[in-house]
Protein backbone atom coordinates (compact mmCIF):
# COMPACT_ATOMS: atom_id res chain seq x y z
CA UNK A 1 0.00 0.00 0.00
CA UNK A 2 1.87 3.07 -1.20
CA UNK A 3 1.90 6.77 -0.55
CA UNK A 4 -0.67 7.69 -3.19
CA UNK A 5 -0.60 11.45 -3.01
CA UNK A 6 1.27 14.28 -1.31
CA UNK A 7 -0.62 17.49 -0.63
CA UNK A 8 1.48 20.66 -0.76
CA UNK A 9 -0.10 23.98 0.15
CA UNK A 10 0.97 27.01 -1.87
CA UNK A 11 0.13 30.69 -2.12
CA UNK A 12 0.04 30.70 -5.93
CA UNK A 13 -1.04 27.46 -7.60
CA UNK A 14 -0.04 28.53 -11.11
CA UNK A 15 3.43 29.54 -9.95
CA UNK A 16 3.88 26.18 -8.24
CA UNK A 17 2.58 24.28 -11.26
CA UNK A 18 5.16 26.04 -13.41
CA UNK A 19 7.90 25.25 -10.87
CA UNK A 20 7.15 21.53 -10.52
CA UNK A 21 6.57 20.96 -14.23
CA UNK A 22 9.69 22.87 -15.27
CA UNK A 23 12.22 21.66 -12.72
CA UNK A 24 10.89 18.19 -11.80
CA UNK A 25 9.03 17.34 -15.01
CA UNK A 26 5.82 16.51 -13.18
CA UNK A 27 2.85 16.34 -15.53
CA UNK A 28 -0.47 18.09 -15.01
CA UNK A 29 -3.45 15.78 -14.50
CA UNK A 30 -6.77 17.25 -15.55
CA UNK A 31 -7.42 20.98 -15.59
CA UNK A 32 -5.72 23.13 -12.93
CA UNK A 33 -7.70 25.85 -11.21
CA UNK A 34 -6.51 28.80 -9.13
CA UNK A 35 -7.32 26.71 -6.05
CA UNK A 36 -5.99 23.27 -6.95
CA UNK A 37 -3.81 21.29 -9.34
CA UNK A 38 -2.80 17.63 -9.47
CA UNK A 39 0.57 16.61 -10.87
CA UNK A 40 1.71 13.14 -11.89
CA UNK A 41 5.03 12.18 -10.24
CA UNK A 42 5.17 8.66 -11.79
CA UNK A 43 4.73 6.62 -8.59
CA UNK A 44 2.28 9.01 -6.92
CA UNK A 45 0.69 12.41 -7.40
CA UNK A 46 1.56 15.79 -5.92
CA UNK A 47 -1.51 17.88 -5.22
CA UNK A 48 -1.09 21.64 -4.99
CA UNK A 49 -3.69 23.49 -2.95
CA UNK A 50 -4.09 27.24 -2.54
CA UNK A 51 -3.87 28.77 0.93
CA UNK A 52 -3.74 32.35 2.12
CA UNK A 53 -1.06 31.86 4.77
CA UNK A 54 2.46 31.99 3.43
CA UNK A 55 5.88 30.71 4.41
CA UNK A 56 6.26 33.34 7.13
CA UNK A 57 3.33 31.80 9.02
CA UNK A 58 4.79 28.28 9.06
CA UNK A 59 6.23 26.78 12.24
CA UNK A 60 8.18 24.21 10.20
CA UNK A 61 11.92 24.36 10.79
CA UNK A 62 14.73 23.12 8.50
CA UNK A 63 16.32 21.52 11.59
CA UNK A 64 15.76 17.76 11.25
CA UNK A 65 15.49 17.52 15.04
CA UNK A 66 11.93 18.81 14.66
CA UNK A 67 9.67 15.76 14.55
CA UNK A 68 7.19 15.18 11.77
CA UNK A 69 7.56 16.08 8.10
CA UNK A 70 11.08 16.84 6.83
CA UNK A 71 11.12 16.72 3.02
CA UNK A 72 9.79 15.14 -0.18
CA UNK A 73 12.35 13.11 -2.15
CA UNK A 74 12.45 12.52 -5.92
CA UNK A 75 14.60 9.90 -7.63
CA UNK A 76 16.29 11.41 -10.69
CA UNK A 77 18.92 10.96 -13.33
CA UNK A 78 21.44 13.72 -14.23
CA UNK A 79 21.26 15.24 -10.75
CA UNK A 80 24.09 17.76 -11.21
CA UNK A 81 22.68 18.94 -14.51
CA UNK A 82 19.25 19.41 -12.93
CA UNK A 83 20.77 21.23 -9.95
CA UNK A 84 22.58 23.60 -12.31
CA UNK A 85 19.28 24.50 -13.96
CA UNK A 86 17.71 25.17 -10.55
CA UNK A 87 20.62 27.35 -9.48
CA UNK A 88 20.57 29.31 -12.73
CA UNK A 89 16.91 30.08 -12.05
CA UNK A 90 17.71 31.38 -8.57
CA UNK A 91 16.11 28.51 -6.65
CA UNK A 92 17.12 28.48 -2.97
CA UNK A 93 19.27 25.48 -1.95
CA UNK A 94 19.67 23.96 1.49
CA UNK A 95 22.40 21.51 0.43
CA UNK A 96 24.42 21.57 -2.78
CA UNK A 97 24.94 18.28 -4.68
CA UNK A 98 27.22 15.85 -2.86
CA UNK A 99 27.99 12.16 -2.52
CA UNK A 100 26.16 10.84 0.55
CA UNK A 101 26.12 7.74 2.76
CA UNK A 102 24.70 4.78 0.86
CA UNK A 103 26.60 5.61 -2.33
CA UNK A 104 24.00 8.00 -3.69
CA UNK A 105 24.26 11.60 -4.84
CA UNK A 106 21.80 14.07 -3.33
CA UNK A 107 20.86 17.73 -3.03
CA UNK A 108 18.18 19.71 -1.16
CA UNK A 109 16.32 22.82 -2.29
CA UNK A 110 13.04 24.66 -1.68
CA UNK A 111 9.89 25.11 -3.70
CA UNK A 112 8.45 28.65 -4.03
CA UNK A 113 6.65 28.40 -0.67
CA UNK A 114 9.45 26.80 1.33
CA UNK A 115 8.65 23.08 1.06
CA UNK A 116 11.96 21.23 1.26
CA UNK A 117 12.63 18.91 -1.69
CA UNK A 118 15.40 16.40 -2.33
CA UNK A 119 16.79 14.89 -5.51
CA UNK A 120 18.52 11.50 -5.23
CA UNK A 121 20.56 9.76 -7.91
CA UNK A 122 21.52 6.10 -7.69
CA UNK A 123 20.46 2.98 -5.78
CA UNK A 124 20.97 3.10 -2.02
CA UNK A 125 23.53 0.67 -0.68
CA UNK A 126 22.04 -0.08 2.74
CA UNK A 127 24.16 -0.50 5.85
CA UNK A 128 21.73 -3.24 6.86
CA UNK A 129 19.22 -4.97 4.58
CA UNK A 130 16.15 -6.14 6.50
CA UNK A 131 13.92 -7.11 3.56
CA UNK A 132 15.88 -8.32 0.55
CA UNK A 133 12.75 -8.70 -1.58
CA UNK A 134 11.75 -5.12 -0.80
CA UNK A 135 15.20 -3.84 -1.77
CA UNK A 136 15.03 -5.86 -4.99
CA UNK A 137 11.64 -4.34 -5.84
CA UNK A 138 13.06 -0.91 -5.18
CA UNK A 139 16.02 -1.43 -7.51
CA UNK A 140 13.78 -2.98 -10.17
CA UNK A 141 12.20 0.45 -10.66
CA UNK A 142 15.40 1.39 -12.50
CA UNK A 143 16.70 4.78 -13.54
CA UNK A 144 13.77 7.17 -13.99
CA UNK A 145 13.15 8.73 -17.39
CA UNK A 146 11.77 11.69 -15.48
CA UNK A 147 11.83 12.43 -11.74
CA UNK A 148 9.58 10.16 -9.72
CA UNK A 149 8.33 10.56 -6.17
CA UNK A 150 10.56 8.33 -4.08
CA UNK A 151 9.82 9.14 -0.44
CA UNK A 152 8.46 11.41 2.22
CA UNK A 153 10.91 11.89 5.08
CA UNK A 154 9.91 12.32 8.72
CA UNK A 155 11.75 12.63 12.02
CA UNK A 156 10.45 10.24 14.67
CA UNK A 157 11.06 9.27 18.28
CA UNK A 158 11.10 5.47 18.13
CA UNK A 159 11.85 3.56 14.95
CA UNK A 160 10.44 0.24 16.18
CA UNK A 161 7.10 1.78 17.15
CA UNK A 162 6.80 3.65 13.86
CA UNK A 163 7.78 0.61 11.81
CA UNK A 164 5.32 -1.62 13.65
CA UNK A 165 2.47 0.86 13.26
CA UNK A 166 2.84 1.49 9.54
CA UNK A 167 3.45 -2.19 8.86
CA UNK A 168 0.40 -3.35 10.81
CA UNK A 169 -1.99 -0.71 9.50
CA UNK A 170 -0.69 0.04 6.00
CA UNK A 171 1.60 -2.81 5.02
CA UNK A 172 4.88 -0.88 4.91
CA UNK A 173 7.95 -3.13 5.07
CA UNK A 174 11.13 -2.06 6.89
CA UNK A 175 13.64 -2.76 4.13
CA UNK A 176 16.92 -1.31 5.39
CA UNK A 177 18.95 1.32 7.19
CA UNK A 178 21.58 3.92 6.42
CA UNK A 179 23.90 5.03 9.21
CA UNK A 180 25.49 8.45 9.57
CA UNK A 181 28.70 7.71 11.52
CA UNK A 182 30.03 11.27 11.31
CA UNK A 183 26.93 12.87 12.81
CA UNK A 184 27.45 13.39 16.54
CA UNK A 185 23.69 13.54 17.13
CA UNK A 186 23.40 9.77 16.65
CA UNK A 187 21.64 10.06 13.30
CA UNK A 188 20.26 6.95 11.57
CA UNK A 189 17.77 6.52 8.71
CA UNK A 190 15.26 3.71 8.26
CA UNK A 191 13.32 2.96 5.07
CA UNK A 192 9.71 1.76 5.24
CA UNK A 193 8.59 0.69 1.77
CA UNK A 194 4.96 0.65 0.63
CA UNK A 195 4.35 -0.18 -3.03
CA UNK A 196 6.74 1.94 -5.10
CA UNK A 197 7.14 4.64 -2.45
CA UNK A 198 8.98 4.96 0.85
CA UNK A 199 8.46 6.55 4.24
CA UNK A 200 11.99 7.59 5.19
CA UNK A 201 12.32 7.84 8.97
CA UNK A 202 15.03 9.82 10.76
CA UNK A 203 16.06 8.94 14.31
CA UNK A 204 18.45 10.79 16.59
CA UNK A 205 19.87 10.01 20.03
CA UNK A 206 19.53 13.65 21.13
CA UNK A 207 16.38 15.53 22.16
CA UNK A 208 13.88 16.53 19.49
CA UNK A 209 11.05 19.05 19.29
CA UNK A 210 7.40 18.52 18.35
CA UNK A 211 5.35 20.49 15.83
CA UNK A 212 1.60 20.45 15.35
CA UNK A 213 0.72 20.06 11.65
CA UNK A 214 -0.53 23.20 9.91
CA UNK A 215 -3.08 22.29 7.28
CA UNK A 216 -3.86 25.86 6.19
CA UNK A 217 -0.32 27.22 5.81
CA UNK A 218 2.00 27.08 2.81
CA UNK A 219 4.24 24.02 2.76
CA UNK A 220 3.71 20.28 3.14
CA UNK A 221 0.18 19.58 4.39
CA UNK A 222 -0.20 15.80 4.48
CA UNK A 223 0.37 12.55 2.64
CA UNK A 224 -2.42 10.30 1.46
CA UNK A 225 -1.97 6.58 2.11
CA UNK A 226 -3.90 3.66 0.68
CA UNK A 227 -5.86 1.60 3.20
CA UNK A 228 -8.40 2.09 5.94
CA UNK A 229 -8.75 5.06 8.31
CA UNK A 230 -7.06 4.53 11.70
CA UNK A 231 -9.10 4.55 14.88
CA UNK A 232 -6.30 5.27 17.34
CA UNK A 233 -4.91 8.65 16.23
CA UNK A 234 -5.80 12.28 16.77
CA UNK A 235 -7.59 13.90 13.86
CA UNK A 236 -7.61 17.30 12.21
CA UNK A 237 -9.63 18.72 9.34
CA UNK A 238 -8.08 20.16 6.19
CA UNK A 239 -9.61 23.33 4.70
CA UNK A 240 -11.47 21.23 2.10
CA UNK A 241 -13.00 19.02 4.81
CA UNK A 242 -10.63 16.06 4.45
CA UNK A 243 -10.07 14.12 7.67
CA UNK A 244 -6.37 14.08 8.45
CA UNK A 245 -4.77 11.80 11.04
CA UNK A 246 -1.77 12.83 13.12
CA UNK A 247 0.61 10.18 14.44
CA UNK A 248 2.53 10.55 17.74
CA UNK A 249 5.43 12.27 15.95
CA UNK A 250 3.20 14.86 14.32
CA UNK A 251 3.22 13.33 10.84
CA UNK A 252 -0.08 14.06 9.11
CA UNK A 253 -1.77 11.74 6.65
CA UNK A 254 -5.15 11.08 5.10
CA UNK A 255 -6.38 7.71 3.90
CA UNK A 256 -7.86 6.89 0.52
CA UNK A 257 -9.09 3.72 -1.10
CA UNK A 258 -6.68 0.95 -2.03
CA UNK A 259 -7.61 1.16 -5.69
Amino acid sequence: MPIKNVVVNCTDVQRSVEYYTKFLELRVVGEPTPKRAVLDAVTATVELRAVGNGRDQSTWSPDDLQKGFRHIGFKVDRLDERADVLKAAGVEFKLDPLDAEGEVRICFFYDPDGTLLEMIQGDLQYAAVLDADGVARERALGVPRRPRLDHVAVTIEERAATSDYYHEHYGFSFIGTIEQPHDQRGFSIGYLKGGDTVLEVFTYEVDKTFREPQLDVAGFAYAELAGNPPTDLNTATAPDGTSVYVDPDGFAFAVGSEA
